[in-house]
Protein backbone atom coordinates (compact mmCIF):
# COMPACT_ATOMS: atom_id res chain seq x y z
CA UNK A 1 0.00 0.00 0.00
CA UNK A 2 1.42 3.55 -0.87
CA UNK A 3 0.84 5.78 1.50
CA UNK A 4 1.84 9.34 3.06
CA UNK A 5 -0.03 11.22 5.01
CA UNK A 6 1.07 14.93 5.80
CA UNK A 7 0.09 16.30 8.98
CA UNK A 8 2.37 19.15 9.91
CA UNK A 9 -0.04 21.47 9.29
CA UNK A 10 -2.57 21.35 12.01
CA UNK A 11 -4.33 24.40 11.18
CA UNK A 12 -7.97 22.81 11.68
CA UNK A 13 -9.56 20.93 14.54
CA UNK A 14 -12.04 18.60 13.75
CA UNK A 15 -15.05 18.49 15.75
CA UNK A 16 -16.54 15.09 17.67
CA UNK A 17 -14.14 13.33 15.33
CA UNK A 18 -13.89 9.83 17.21
CA UNK A 19 -18.00 9.81 17.78
CA UNK A 20 -18.22 10.73 13.91
CA UNK A 21 -15.74 7.89 12.86
CA UNK A 22 -17.06 5.88 15.32
CA UNK A 23 -20.29 6.00 14.12
CA UNK A 24 -19.61 4.74 10.97
CA UNK A 25 -18.54 1.50 12.45
CA UNK A 26 -15.65 1.38 9.47
CA UNK A 27 -15.39 -1.57 7.67
CA UNK A 28 -11.36 -2.00 6.92
CA UNK A 29 -12.24 -3.04 3.58
CA UNK A 30 -15.00 -1.02 2.94
CA UNK A 31 -16.06 2.25 0.90
CA UNK A 32 -16.22 5.84 2.43
CA UNK A 33 -17.40 8.91 1.59
CA UNK A 34 -16.40 12.12 3.37
CA UNK A 35 -18.80 14.40 1.88
CA UNK A 36 -16.95 18.00 3.42
CA UNK A 37 -13.07 17.27 3.50
CA UNK A 38 -12.22 20.19 4.74
CA UNK A 39 -8.81 20.06 6.33
CA UNK A 40 -8.82 16.38 5.54
CA UNK A 41 -9.48 15.65 9.94
CA UNK A 42 -12.05 12.82 9.61
CA UNK A 43 -10.71 11.59 5.82
CA UNK A 44 -7.20 11.14 7.57
CA UNK A 45 -8.84 9.12 11.03
CA UNK A 46 -11.32 7.12 8.25
CA UNK A 47 -7.74 5.98 6.20
CA UNK A 48 -6.17 4.82 9.44
CA UNK A 49 -9.00 2.34 9.59
CA UNK A 50 -8.91 1.42 6.12
CA UNK A 51 -6.94 -1.80 5.20
CA UNK A 52 -4.97 -1.81 1.39
CA UNK A 53 -8.32 -2.68 -0.50
CA UNK A 54 -10.18 0.04 1.63
CA UNK A 55 -11.07 3.03 -0.53
CA UNK A 56 -12.63 6.61 0.79
CA UNK A 57 -13.59 9.44 -1.63
CA UNK A 58 -13.52 12.93 -0.32
CA UNK A 59 -16.01 15.94 -2.20
CA UNK A 60 -14.76 20.03 -1.33
CA UNK A 61 -16.37 22.61 -3.60
CA UNK A 62 -13.22 24.86 -2.10
CA UNK A 63 -10.53 24.96 -4.41
CA UNK A 64 -8.25 25.65 -1.25
CA UNK A 65 -9.35 22.55 0.77
CA UNK A 66 -9.12 20.56 -2.95
CA UNK A 67 -4.99 21.72 -3.04
CA UNK A 68 -4.42 21.28 0.46
CA UNK A 69 -5.66 17.13 -0.07
CA UNK A 70 -3.53 17.00 -3.63
CA UNK A 71 -0.42 18.44 -1.58
CA UNK A 72 -1.08 16.63 2.19
CA UNK A 73 -2.70 13.05 1.45
CA UNK A 74 -0.74 10.97 -1.05
CA UNK A 75 -2.72 7.69 -0.30
CA UNK A 76 -3.65 5.10 -3.69
CA UNK A 77 -7.16 4.40 -1.51
CA UNK A 78 -8.00 7.85 -1.64
CA UNK A 79 -9.29 10.46 -4.21
CA UNK A 80 -11.13 13.76 -3.76
CA UNK A 81 -13.78 15.48 -6.36
CA UNK A 82 -14.26 19.42 -6.52
CA UNK A 83 -17.56 20.09 -6.16
CA UNK A 84 -21.03 20.88 -4.01
CA UNK A 85 -21.60 17.15 -1.90
CA UNK A 86 -24.74 17.55 -3.69
CA UNK A 87 -23.55 16.08 -6.20
CA UNK A 88 -22.92 12.95 -4.41
CA UNK A 89 -25.09 10.81 -6.61
CA UNK A 90 -23.31 11.88 -9.42
CA UNK A 91 -19.64 11.13 -8.30
CA UNK A 92 -20.59 7.95 -7.14
CA UNK A 93 -22.23 6.94 -10.37
CA UNK A 94 -19.18 8.13 -12.08
CA UNK A 95 -17.42 4.98 -10.43
CA UNK A 96 -20.22 2.25 -10.26
CA UNK A 97 -20.60 2.17 -6.78
CA UNK A 98 -24.28 3.26 -6.53
CA UNK A 99 -25.78 0.98 -3.51
CA UNK A 100 -22.05 0.37 -2.60
CA UNK A 101 -20.96 2.44 -0.18
CA UNK A 102 -20.43 1.27 3.07
CA UNK A 103 -20.39 5.14 4.80
CA UNK A 104 -21.16 8.28 4.67
CA UNK A 105 -19.88 11.34 6.42
CA UNK A 106 -20.47 15.56 6.78
CA UNK A 107 -19.39 18.35 8.35
CA UNK A 108 -21.85 20.55 7.86
CA UNK A 109 -19.79 23.66 9.37
CA UNK A 110 -17.17 26.19 8.15
CA UNK A 111 -13.66 24.89 8.11
CA UNK A 112 -11.50 27.14 10.28
CA UNK A 113 -9.06 28.15 7.23
CA UNK A 114 -12.32 29.70 5.71
CA UNK A 115 -12.59 31.64 8.90
CA UNK A 116 -9.68 32.56 9.69
CA UNK A 117 -8.55 33.90 6.40
CA UNK A 118 -10.03 37.57 6.19
CA UNK A 119 -9.66 37.12 2.02
CA UNK A 120 -12.93 34.90 2.36
CA UNK A 121 -15.06 37.28 3.89
CA UNK A 122 -17.23 34.99 6.56
CA UNK A 123 -15.56 36.61 9.91
CA UNK A 124 -17.12 39.69 10.92
CA UNK A 125 -13.83 40.04 13.48
CA UNK A 126 -11.49 40.84 10.73
CA UNK A 127 -11.51 42.80 8.02
CA UNK A 128 -11.99 41.50 4.59
CA UNK A 129 -13.96 41.74 0.70
CA UNK A 130 -18.02 40.79 0.97
CA UNK A 131 -17.38 37.58 -0.52
CA UNK A 132 -18.49 34.25 1.70
CA UNK A 133 -18.38 31.70 -1.09
CA UNK A 134 -17.83 28.12 -0.61
CA UNK A 135 -16.14 27.92 -3.81
CA UNK A 136 -14.46 30.94 -4.10
CA UNK A 137 -14.15 30.59 -8.03
CA UNK A 138 -17.89 30.68 -9.10
CA UNK A 139 -21.19 32.81 -7.88
CA UNK A 140 -22.06 35.95 -6.98
CA UNK A 141 -20.41 37.23 -3.50
CA UNK A 142 -21.92 38.95 -0.58
CA UNK A 143 -20.92 42.31 -2.22
CA UNK A 144 -22.74 42.49 -5.78
CA UNK A 145 -26.31 40.57 -3.68
CA UNK A 146 -25.76 43.37 -1.06
CA UNK A 147 -25.87 45.77 -3.91
CA UNK A 148 -29.26 44.93 -5.27
CA UNK A 149 -30.63 43.03 -3.10
CA UNK A 150 -34.09 44.86 -1.82
CA UNK A 151 -35.10 45.76 1.95
CA UNK A 152 -37.39 42.54 1.74
CA UNK A 153 -35.03 40.17 0.21
CA UNK A 154 -32.63 40.80 2.93
CA UNK A 155 -34.90 40.85 6.00
CA UNK A 156 -36.20 37.70 4.26
CA UNK A 157 -32.47 35.98 4.55
CA UNK A 158 -31.77 37.41 8.09
CA UNK A 159 -35.32 36.09 9.56
CA UNK A 160 -35.07 32.57 7.72
CA UNK A 161 -31.73 31.48 7.83
CA UNK A 162 -29.90 33.88 11.00
CA UNK A 163 -33.46 33.40 13.10
CA UNK A 164 -32.25 37.17 13.63
CA UNK A 165 -35.09 39.32 15.88
CA UNK A 166 -33.86 42.50 14.59
CA UNK A 167 -34.18 41.51 11.01
CA UNK A 168 -35.78 44.17 9.52
CA UNK A 169 -34.07 46.97 11.15
CA UNK A 170 -30.65 45.30 10.00
CA UNK A 171 -31.99 45.31 6.34
CA UNK A 172 -33.09 48.73 6.37
CA UNK A 173 -29.63 49.91 7.66
CA UNK A 174 -27.82 48.31 5.37
CA UNK A 175 -29.90 49.80 2.47
CA UNK A 176 -29.97 53.15 3.99
CA UNK A 177 -25.80 52.74 4.27
CA UNK A 178 -25.73 51.28 0.93
CA UNK A 179 -27.95 54.29 -0.89
CA UNK A 180 -26.61 57.29 1.07
CA UNK A 181 -23.92 59.53 -1.01
CA UNK A 182 -22.06 60.22 2.39
CA UNK A 183 -20.80 56.80 2.86
CA UNK A 184 -18.11 54.69 1.71
CA UNK A 185 -19.13 51.28 -0.62
CA UNK A 186 -20.36 48.51 0.91
CA UNK A 187 -17.32 46.50 0.54
CA UNK A 188 -15.75 44.85 3.65
CA UNK A 189 -17.08 42.63 6.28
CA UNK A 190 -16.13 45.17 9.44
CA UNK A 191 -17.91 47.69 7.65
CA UNK A 192 -21.14 45.58 7.34
CA UNK A 193 -20.53 44.35 11.12
CA UNK A 194 -20.78 47.66 12.04
CA UNK A 195 -23.76 48.62 9.83
CA UNK A 196 -25.12 45.42 12.13
CA UNK A 197 -24.04 46.18 15.54
CA UNK A 198 -25.25 50.04 14.88
CA UNK A 199 -28.58 48.48 13.93
CA UNK A 200 -29.18 46.30 16.82
CA UNK A 201 -30.75 47.75 19.76
CA UNK A 202 -29.95 45.15 22.40
CA UNK A 203 -26.91 43.23 22.85
CA UNK A 204 -26.12 39.57 24.13
CA UNK A 205 -23.14 39.83 26.24
CA UNK A 206 -21.63 36.33 24.63
CA UNK A 207 -22.70 36.83 21.48
CA UNK A 208 -21.88 39.60 18.72
CA UNK A 209 -24.28 41.23 17.02
CA UNK A 210 -23.40 40.30 13.78
CA UNK A 211 -23.02 36.48 14.49
CA UNK A 212 -26.45 35.92 13.05
CA UNK A 213 -26.81 38.12 10.21
CA UNK A 214 -23.17 37.01 8.81
CA UNK A 215 -24.55 33.22 9.19
CA UNK A 216 -27.87 33.78 7.73
CA UNK A 217 -25.76 35.49 4.43
CA UNK A 218 -23.59 32.45 4.33
CA UNK A 219 -26.29 30.11 4.29
CA UNK A 220 -27.74 32.21 1.51
CA UNK A 221 -24.87 32.74 -1.06
CA UNK A 222 -24.27 29.34 -0.67
CA UNK A 223 -27.86 27.56 -1.14
CA UNK A 224 -26.27 25.57 2.26
CA UNK A 225 -30.13 24.10 3.29
CA UNK A 226 -31.01 22.89 -0.22
CA UNK A 227 -27.84 21.26 -0.47
CA UNK A 228 -28.25 19.57 2.61
CA UNK A 229 -31.72 18.41 1.89
CA UNK A 230 -30.16 16.86 -1.43
CA UNK A 231 -27.42 14.93 -0.09
CA UNK A 232 -29.86 13.34 2.69
CA UNK A 233 -32.09 12.19 0.20
CA UNK A 234 -29.29 10.90 -2.21
CA UNK A 235 -27.49 9.54 0.54
CA UNK A 236 -30.26 6.94 0.53
CA UNK A 237 -30.10 5.20 -3.13
CA UNK A 238 -26.23 5.79 -2.24
CA UNK A 239 -25.50 3.82 0.44
CA UNK A 240 -25.70 -0.25 0.84
CA UNK A 241 -27.82 -2.36 2.90
CA UNK A 242 -26.34 -1.25 6.86
CA UNK A 243 -24.83 1.38 5.48
CA UNK A 244 -23.87 4.20 7.90
CA UNK A 245 -24.71 8.31 7.66
CA UNK A 246 -22.62 10.38 9.82
CA UNK A 247 -23.64 13.86 10.06
CA UNK A 248 -22.15 16.93 12.47
CA UNK A 249 -24.54 20.19 12.45
CA UNK A 250 -23.39 23.48 13.68
CA UNK A 251 -26.82 25.11 14.14
CA UNK A 252 -30.59 24.58 14.46
CA UNK A 253 -31.69 25.34 10.73
CA UNK A 254 -29.26 22.17 10.01
CA UNK A 255 -29.63 20.14 13.17
CA UNK A 256 -33.70 20.23 12.10
CA UNK A 257 -33.22 19.37 9.14
CA UNK A 258 -31.48 16.17 9.57
CA UNK A 259 -33.21 15.53 12.50
CA UNK A 260 -36.50 15.58 10.33
CA UNK A 261 -34.71 13.88 7.80
CA UNK A 262 -34.18 11.24 10.09
CA UNK A 263 -37.53 10.89 11.57
CA UNK A 264 -39.18 11.04 8.22
CA UNK A 265 -37.20 8.36 6.44
CA UNK A 266 -37.23 5.68 10.23
CA UNK A 267 -41.29 5.70 10.35
CA UNK A 268 -43.65 3.50 7.39
CA UNK A 269 -46.24 5.88 6.10
CA UNK A 270 -49.31 4.48 7.30
CA UNK A 271 -52.84 4.54 5.54
CA UNK A 272 -56.38 6.60 7.21
CA UNK A 273 -57.68 3.85 9.36
CA UNK A 274 -60.72 2.23 8.59
CA UNK A 275 -59.96 1.70 5.10
CA UNK A 276 -61.59 -1.58 3.61
CA UNK A 277 -58.02 -3.38 2.53
CA UNK A 278 -56.39 -6.19 3.37
CA UNK A 279 -53.06 -6.93 4.38
CA UNK A 280 -51.79 -7.05 1.25
CA UNK A 281 -53.18 -4.55 -0.24
CA UNK A 282 -51.49 -2.50 3.02
CA UNK A 283 -48.06 -3.41 2.68
CA UNK A 284 -48.33 -2.62 -0.87
CA UNK A 285 -49.63 0.90 -0.49
CA UNK A 286 -47.37 1.93 2.50
CA UNK A 287 -43.60 2.88 2.41
CA UNK A 288 -41.31 0.22 4.81
CA UNK A 289 -38.54 2.84 6.88
CA UNK A 290 -35.45 3.25 4.95
CA UNK A 291 -33.51 4.53 7.56
CA UNK A 292 -33.11 3.62 11.62
CA UNK A 293 -31.80 6.34 14.11
CA UNK A 294 -28.85 4.45 15.79
CA UNK A 295 -28.64 7.45 17.91
CA UNK A 296 -30.05 10.72 19.42
CA UNK A 297 -28.20 14.09 19.33
CA UNK A 298 -24.84 13.65 20.10
CA UNK A 299 -22.75 16.70 21.64
CA UNK A 300 -18.76 17.56 22.18
CA UNK A 301 -17.92 16.56 25.54
CA UNK A 302 -16.67 19.59 27.88
CA UNK A 303 -13.09 18.56 27.46
CA UNK A 304 -13.60 19.09 24.00
CA UNK A 305 -15.05 22.48 24.09
CA UNK A 306 -12.69 23.39 26.31
CA UNK A 307 -10.20 22.45 24.23
CA UNK A 308 -12.09 23.80 20.80
CA UNK A 309 -14.53 26.66 21.48
CA UNK A 310 -15.99 26.13 17.79
CA UNK A 311 -17.13 22.89 19.06
CA UNK A 312 -19.80 24.07 21.19
CA UNK A 313 -22.97 24.21 19.36
CA UNK A 314 -22.04 21.14 16.97
CA UNK A 315 -24.76 18.14 17.37
CA UNK A 316 -23.67 14.52 15.72
CA UNK A 317 -27.03 12.65 14.64
CA UNK A 318 -25.87 8.72 13.23
CA UNK A 319 -28.48 6.53 10.96
CA UNK A 320 -28.14 3.37 9.17
CA UNK A 321 -29.78 2.48 5.90
CA UNK A 322 -32.43 -0.52 6.16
Amino acid sequence: MDSEINITQPTHVSVLLNESINGLAIEPNGVYIDGTFGRGGHSKKILEKLNANGRLIAIDRDPSAIKYARENIKDNRFEIEQGDFSNLKYFVNERGLTGEIDGILLDLGVSSPQLDNAERGFSFSKDGPLDMRMNSNSGMTLKEWLSVASIEEIFYVLKNYGEEKFAYRIAKAIVAYRESDETPELENTLQLAQIIELATPKKDKNKHPATRSFQAFRIYINNELEEIKKVLNDSIDVLKKGGRLSVISFHSLEDRIVKQFIREKSRRKALPKGLPLTDDEVNSMTSKPLIKALSKAIKPSDEEILSNIRSRSSILRIAEKL
